[in-house]
């Protein structure tokens, strides 16, 4: 048996020149290229994701950062609608002026007691149907979408509904209550009434969101609590008072106050609940918040410096609000 002993030939002249293996240093010009890409590679590591986000923070700074310290510096001015740049320097002036207004107490206690009959109910009903439709139903995606609706519907729409149906002489309402007996309510002229009737259009808009929030957050109980709860005996109520509520805390604490930060916004409801279609809130300013006092006083009686520095107070409001949260917050925690 022959044993071959092959040998490569050597290249010739003007051939192609051997490949170079990978632990052969690179070409001057190489070495450059690659740098170069891996500079460019570790720039672009670093930035791309500040490029990704930056369109937020673009549309942030241009109408969220600049009318906030464009108003900020306007309050501290007086400054008309007609003529927008003609700044006279008052300081603290306009907001010494807001709270010796009789009319800004009484839209902030307007939304004060329209906050509180439309928060309470609204998150009980949501509560009430979220614990409902956690258990197995038929069709539960049907009424999840459903529950959804009213929050869908438009503002305009909704509003409008309402006015109809809470109407002096000709609402359903009334009707309503002229079959059993009652006396009509003039649900647009006197305070009470009027506030429960812009609330119950919250509370109708409201409650599906709600319970659907509190839906998902029952359905993240682990259910060896509820299956513990009933081997010692519990009902389902008790499982409801002792078991849900308790893991409910953070998700309670949440909607309470966004539904006070919307509360303290609310604007569309009572603009277009009003009879006159004007931003009084009613004929004795029964049903006017801080909102329409605020769109009264820069668009209606073109005073932008005061109305930049109700702007403002509401600010430092919802600035409350959010400590009072991360404090209650934080005790829970610190509690479980």
């Amino acid at each position: 048996m022959t044993t071959r002993h092959d040998t490569a030939a050597p290249p010739s002249k003007g051939g192609a020149a051997p490949g170079r293996g990978p632990g052969a240093p690179a070409s001057p010009g190489e070495a450059r290229k690659r740098a170069r890409l891996s500079r460019r590679w570790q720039r672009d590591l670093r930035w791309s994701p500040y490029a990704f986000v930056s369109p937020f923070f673009l549309l942030f700074a241009a109408f969220g950062l600049f009318p906030l310290i464009y108003t900020g510096w306007a309050s501290l001015h007086t400054v008309e609608l007609t003529a927008p740049t003609d700044m006279e320097w008052t300081g603290l002036d306009n907001f010494t002026r807001i709270f010796d207004d009789e009319f800004f107490w009484n839209a902030a206690q307007n939304t004060l007691t329209i906050g509180i009959i439309s928060t309470v109910p609204q998150l009980l009903m949501a509560m009430g149907l979220a614990h409902i439709l956690n258990y197995k139903l038929r069709g539960s995606t049907f009424y999840r979408v459903v529950m959804l609706a009213p929050y869908a519907t438009s503002i305009a729409a909704a509003s409008l509904v309402f006015v109809l149906l809470f109407g002096r002489d000709y609402g359903m309402i009334n009707w309503s209550l002229d079959l059993v007996g009652l006396d009509k309510i003039d649900w647009q002229s006197d305070k009470w009434p009027s506030q429960i009737a812009v609330s119950s259009i919250v509370i109708w808009r409201w409650t599906g969101y709600n319970a659907l929030i509190y839906l998902a957050a029952m359905q993240a109980i682990p259910q060896d609590l509820y299956e513990s709860a009933a081997l010692d005996g519990a009902s389902r109520w008790r499982q409801f008072i002792h078991v849900t509520l308790p893991q409910l805390r953070p998700t309670i604490l949440f909607t309470v106050v966004v539904s006070t930060i919307g509360a303290s916004q609310l604007f569309g409801e009572p603009l277009l609940f009003d009879a006159n279609k004007g931003a009084s809130g009613g004929s004795q300013h029964q049903f006017q918040t801080l909102g329409l006092y605020l769109y009264e006083q820069g668009w209606v009686n073109q005073h932008l410096g005061r109305a930049s520095a109700i702007a403002w107070t509401m600010f430092l409001i919802l600035i409350v609000i959010g400590i009072v949260n991360y404090v209650i917050s934080r005790r829970l925690r610190a509690s479980s």
